[in-house]
């Protein structure tokens, strides 16, 4: 019997609008979570398996020119963004509400026309476009992406997963709002306790109503290529990674994250997943807040990973 299975590292879209042709695939978190409350999509289930995940605070980008330097400093400011409702930008102003008390009404929203990083991350999707009701938000002009509004002046600042093609290009009067970033994003983590979920694996509904061992199978899959790769890096991360010195990051990572240091299964993961659900609500996508149990698969609740 065979499946059409997502390799790790892409994003399908498809399963919201096309033709649905892979029973198990990798899929952004928030994009199903609008379809899902908002949409009433109930096609496909999520399984407790991440395969994306990325500290958010990196991913704030600023003119050194208009006295921002710490993110209260975003109050009244012009902020870009190409899309609105993607899981990064979720987690970016969800971080910036509850951690510095920045709220969506402070800040003035443009949302780029285009973006500068979509040949190498792709398009922004329909769902990850969605603008809540209540706050200042205007469209960029027709031709221009974020990273032109950037380096213009027309806005202050942007939010953005992928660096912006000023930035890279260095830019004078462009810098990260955190320039110790992963500095910062350490401390969240050691205070909070949160790594912050982008990717999920979905599964079919109908296929595991026909074959009720895969959903087990999978997640036992990507468990063990999981760690495969822990046991690859720890031994030859020096030579799988062109980094001089990948070996003390893999070791400081372990010290502060511990030896499974991204892990799958719903109780490791449950804060991560409710914060996530509340910042979705409290921004105005999600029509309300949803559950971890209507989301991911029953079968799948109480997986948990057999560390080797």
């Amino acid at each position: 019997m065979q499946f059409e299975i997502d390799a790790i590292g892409g994003m399908n879209t498809n399963i919201f609008s096309g033709p649905q042709s892979r029973e198990v695939t990798e899929i952004g978190d928030h994009p199903y979570m609008l379809a899902y409350a908002n949409d009433g999509f109930r096609d496909y289930s999520l399984l407790p398996i991440f395969p994306l995940r990325v500290f958010r605070h990196k991913s704030i980008f600023i003119r050194t020119d208009r006295g921002i330097n710490k993110p209260e400093d975003l109050r009244g400011k012009k902020v870009a963004t190409p899309g609105f409702s993607s899981s990064s930008l979720t987690w970016l102003r969800g971080i910036m509400q509850h951690e510095y008390g920045v709220k969506l009404e402070d800040i003035e929203w443009v949302v780029s026309a285009e973006d500068s990083s979509a040949k190498d991350v792709g398009k922004v999707s329909k769902l990850e476009s969605m603008i809540p009701k209540g706050l200042t938000v205007t469209k960029g002009p027709i031709g221009k992406d974020e990273s032109d509004l950037l380096e213009s002046g027309e806005v202050d600042a942007l939010f953005h997963a992928a660096e912006p093609r000023a930035y890279v290009q260095g830019h004078p009067k462009i810098a990260r709002l955190f320039s110790d970033y992963s500095k910062i994003e350490q401390d969240y983590f050691e205070t909070t306790g949160i790594f912050p979920i982008m990717h999920a694996v979905a599964i079919r509904n109908s296929t595991v109503k026909e074959n009720p061992w895969l959903p087990k199978a999978v997640c036992n899959a990507y468990s063990e290529a999981k760690q495969l790769t822990y046991n690859h890096l720890r031994k030859m991360g020096w030579a799988m990674i062109s980094l001089p010195w990948i070996g003390q990051e893999i070791e400081e990572t372990r010290k502060l994250m511990g030896e499974n240091y991204w892990p799958y299964g719903i109780e490791p993961n449950r804060k991560a997943l409710e914060f996530f659900f509340q910042y979705s609500n409290e921004q105005g996508l999600s029509s309300r807040k949803l559950t971890i149990e209507e989301l991911f698969l029953p079968e799948s609740l109480k997986f948990t990973e057999i560390l080797t």
